[in-house]
This record gives C-alpha cells, sequence and structure tokens, in this order.
C-alpha cells in the first residue's frame, strides 16, 4: 500500500481536476450522463458523495437507491435498477458465483461492521451454547458468513442452529423482542441495541470480515468506463473529505441513519476507510476462506462456480486511475 500522505495528495489532485475541468475537456465529467447507484448507512462514503453532490457537481444525472444491506444493493444491480452499488466483499462474490455480472471496482472501507449480538440478560457466553438457538441473520452478507465462520470456531454448522433469514434491522428488532437468542449483527444498528438496550457482542473476529466493494455491471464498465471512473473518482474525494473531518462524518452518518450521535461514532471506530481502493490479492486473501463456505452451505451452485468468480471479481484498473 502507498504511504497514506502520498495517496491523499494524488487523490486531491486527481478531484481538483476532475470538478474544475480543464480546457482540453481532459478527464471531465460524463456531462449530463447518467449514474445509477446505491447509499448505504454501512458504506459511510457513499453518504457523503450523496450529501455533498459530488456527482452533480462533475456534470452527472443522478438516481440514487437506498441499499439496507448487501443482498439488497446485489438484488437492484441484478435488477438493472442501478449500476453500481456498495457490498462486502462475500456478497460480490456470491453474487457473481450465482451468475450476476459484476465486478469490483475500488474498495471503500475494511469494517469489523457484524458481531453475534445476545440480549442484555441472554445466559448465553460462548458461540458453543449457541447450538440449538434460534439466530437472526441476514442471508448473502457479510453478518450471515461471519455467523458460519463463528460457529465453525465452536466445532458448529448452520445445521446445529435455526437460522431466522431477517433484513438487518429486522434482526435487531427480533432480539430486542426475545423473538431470537441472537443476531448477526451490523451497525450502526448493532452500535445502537448496545447503547440503547444493553445488548452484549458475543463473539467478534474482524478477520471475518470482507472489506467494503464498490461493484458495477460488466456491460456498463464495457459501454462507459468514463461513467465508473467519475463514480471511483468521487468516492475517492469523500475519502478524503471524511478522513479529514470525522466529526462532520459521523454526524452526518447519525443523521442519515436516524441514530445518536453516539452510536454513529461507535460504528465509525468499527470502520477504517484509510485503506488501499485498489481491490485485488488483499481481498482475495480474506475472501479465499469464504468460498468451502458458501459451497458447503449450499449457497452456489459448485465449488468451481465459486473458484471461477473469485478468480474474475476484481476490476483494479479504475481505482489505480484515481490514485494518479
Amino acid at each position: 500500500m502507498r504511504r497514506p500522505t502520498i495517496v491523499l495528495a494524488a487523490v486531491a489532485a486527481t478531484v481538483v481536476t476532475l470538478l474544475s475541468g480543464c480546457a482540453e475537456g481532459e478527464k471531465s465529467g460524463p456531462s449530463g450522463d447518467e449514474l445509477r447507484l446505491d447509499y448505504a448507512y454501512y458504506n459511510p462514503l457513499s453518504l457523503v458523495i450523496r450529501d455533498q453532490h459530488l456527482l452533480e457537481k462533475s456534470g452527472a444525472k443522478v438516481t440514487w437507491v437506498f441499499s439496507a444491506g448487501s443482498n439488497k444493493a446485489n438484488e437492484s444491480l441484478r435488477a438493472n435498477a442501478i449500476d453500481v452499488n456498495s457490498t462486502a466483499g462475500s456478497a460480490a462474490l456470491l453474487a457473481k458465483a450465482n451468475g450476476t455480472p459484476l465486478q469490483s471496482i475500488s474498495v471503500y472501507s475494511k469494517p469489523e461492521w457484524t458481531a453475534l449480538v445476545v440480549a442484555k440478560n441472554s445466559p448465553i457466553t460462548s458461540v458453543a451454547e449457541l447450538k440449538g438457538k434460534k439466530i437472526a441473520a441476514t442471508k448473502g452478507t457479510d453478518a450471515y458468513f461471519t455467523l458460519l465462520q463463528a460457529l465453525q470456531t465452536a466445532g458448529l454448522t448452520a445445521k446445529d442452529v435455526e437460522v431466522t433469514n431477517l433484513q438487518h434491522a429486522d434482526g435487531k428488532t427480533a432480539l430486542e423482542r426475545g423473538d431470537v437468542d441472537a443476531w448477526a449483527g451490523l451497525d450502526p444498528y448493532m452500535a445502537q441495541t448496545r447503547q440503547e438496550q444493553g445488548s452484549r457482542l458475543l463473539y467478534r473476529n474482524a478477520n471475518f470480515q470482507t472489506y467494503g466493494v464498490l461493484n458495477a455491471r460488466a456491460d456498463f464498465i464495457a459501454q462507459h468506463p468514463d461513467r465508473v471512473q467519475t463514480v471511483v473518482n468521487a468516492y475517492e474525494q469523500a475519502r478524503v473529505w471524511a478522513l479529514e473531518h470525522p466529526n462532520e462524518l459521523a454526524q452526518l452518518l447519525a443523521t442519515e441513519s436516524k441514530t445518536s450521535l453516539d452510536v454513529a461514532k461507535e460504528t465509525l471506530e468499527r470502520t477504517v476507510l484509510k485503506v488501499d481502493p485498489v481491490p485485488g490479492e488483499v481481498q482475495r486473501a480474506v475472501l479465499t476462506p469464504i468460498v468451502p463456505i458458501i459451497v458447503a452451505d449450499g449457497d452456489v451452485r459448485s465449488k468451481e462456480a465459486a473458484e471461477t468468480a473469485l478468480g474474475a471479481l476484481f476490476e483494479p484498473k479504475f481505482a489505480q486511475q484515481a490514485l494518479r
């Protein structure tokens, strides 16, 4: 990874050129071209781009679609409702292995955005004690795959528990109502239930988190590489701003997610934004252990499909260009 000071300087230079334009028309924005992409509470940089109208300032006509989780982001991409989405790396891999024609074009964060959560007065104190219990999780997301990996540490599989497939916010509600024994949580809801309801983070492992990645449909990449570059450039501009304005970023997240400032701050404490945006071997190393897990869980049609998807998942050129 490049040294942060070099990266930030390079990004700043790229952003100035992008937004101000140049006389020869080089590196100009899409000039009215449409961009359809998602924003999500788990992706703070998307909130910055949307709030500051960074894409509109580059000349784009922007359609924003809210993603409640990586699974919903992939549904929107698969349905051709958007061209660019943001997910966990594991969710991008799963979608590609199941036929969604996407590639990961940038890395927006290295979060610890999920953990196994139990209610304040739960008698459960270890993963092993989850055997036979009901657990809420959002399938197709890092939260679900973290659950599966956590169970493995105790010699358990998904067959040893009862998984209730709920969207992240609904999983939090189910936990607080006592409808489930545990929840594979996601921030900011995880931070919210911990602070407001006294819920406990039963099991944490940052190594199970598969980075936050930006993905684009393959046809969009092929037909509109300039628009893809505009989006990735905007993400790098947002990263620079976010790193320089942590308090304002926390307030923005709190406002957008309708949570308290303390909840937003806790969420961001578990979110590393100063990462190399170029997708590649670092992400591949994290995703490789996911392949046998999604195969064993029956989430993909074959091991070969998952391995082929991983081999073709990354398109690094746009992030590389954004750093020049």
